[in-house]
């Protein structure tokens, strides 16, 4: 009845929420001719040395510039929380939700809280999934260029993408089957995951707000950073860097590819696997939306040069707004579909999301 339809909806929800994906955003044409071979090895770091430009003053906006970026900071970060924790309930739905509210607003904080509250096993997960990245990020490949910057810089990758999107989900399928630890484990430890994301993820975009205006000793990659005008929290949410680097490592391909869209990748086996633990078969819907957005970021790696080309990156700086929303919104939220369903099975026979998955390729 209106369970299966809902399940139905949320099978189906993988084609509405490719749209919000932020690798369709395009760039516009701003490539330049090609520059002389000596500009091409200096890159991102040829004036890393000089101190960022200030940007013109420009017209501060309370709304815009204050209130807005205020509100998204507040509201973002409780609403992954708030959802990581409703999904782990027995029925997660929004009547779990009020009738939890309605108990008492203080009880209800104390819990979702407590429910992700960062820990060791969440701290080891993150650091051997940042470090299996870190070692394929080193994988060398043809260099491709990214456009030049209205400063003059040209950013340089190496065109590994496919490298890691074969490698990272093997090593993460053969280290399960191996013993080291259950397949289901980015579901069991999710809510201590988004809590350390998030913590240590606006902690991270201070010290890029740092680096970006050459402070507490850091300095800023390339031309392409300093102050927009607009005030300390505005920069805080907006950036002060385009292309901020961290031991040779580009922060915005790292975060916003290595690990965000790995994470979201392996997120749907990992909660299919959940799912099946906890109910003894497979989900067809939850198996099938999986499949569905597995597919989707196969294709988003074949793409991720094109991705470095576009507007996340060569106009959006690495602040709030870019890398937290990446590294922590990405997880918590654009798996919301998946996990739900490991709670409140789909209840679906194979045909109706199959034809999903077919529409939706």
């Amino acid at each position: 009845g209106d369970r299966q339809s809902v399940s139905l909806l949320l099978c189906l929800c993988n084609l509405s929420v490719h749209t919000a994906m932020p690798a369709t955003r395009r760039s516009p044409a701003r490539e330049r001719p090609s520059p002389s071979p000596q500009r091409r090895r200096s890159g991102v770091a040829k004036s890393a040395a000089a101190a960022p430009k200030q940007a013109a003053p420009s017209k501060l906006s309370l709304v815009d510039h204050v209130l807005l970026p205020l509100l998204l900071m507040v509201t973002t970060p409780t609403f992954c929380h708030i959802t990581a924790w409703l999904t782990a309930q027995p029925e997660p739905t929004l009547s779990t939700l009020a009738a939890a509210a309605a108990a008492g607003p203080a009880a209800l904080a104390a819990d979702v809280l407590a429910s992700t509250m960062p820990d060791a096993k969440a701290a080891v997960l993150l650091t051997a999934f940042s470090g299996l990245a870190l070692l394929i990020y080193a994988i060398p490949g043809p260099v491709k260029f990214g456009p030049i910057s209205d400063r003059g810089a040209r950013p340089a990758y190496a065109d590994n993408a496919m490298w890691h999107c074969v490698l990272f989900p093997l090593v993460f399928v053969l280290g399960a089957a191996a013993g080291l630890y259950p397949l289901s484990v980015l579901y069991d430890h999710f809510g201590a995951t988004v809590g350390l994301l998030n913590f240590g993820g606006l902690a991270f975009c201070a010290l890029l707000y740092a680096k970006g205006l050459s402070r507490l000793g850091l300095r800023p990659s390339g031309p392409d950073a300093g102050s927009s005008g607009k005030g300390l929290l505005f920069d805080y949410y907006w950036g002060t860097e385009l292309y901020p680097q961290l031991g040779g490592v580009d922060v915005k391909r790292f975060v916003n590819c290595r690990i965000s869209m790995t994470y979201w990748m392996l997120a749907g086996v990992s909660f299919a696997a959940a799912s099946h633990s906890r109910h003894g078969r497979l989900d067809p819907g939850l198996v099938l939306c999986a499949a569905s957005q597995f597919v989707y970021l196969v294709k988003f790696f074949y793409w991720e040069i094109g991705y470095m080309r576009s507007i996340d990156i060569i106009t959006d700086r690495a602040g709030f707004y870019e890398t937290w929303g990446c590294l922590v919104w990405v997880p918590s939220i654009y798996t919301l579909h998946t996990r739900s369903m490991v709670q409140l099975p789909s209840g679906l026979s194979w045909p109706p999301p199959r034809a999903g998955f077919a529409l939706g390729g």
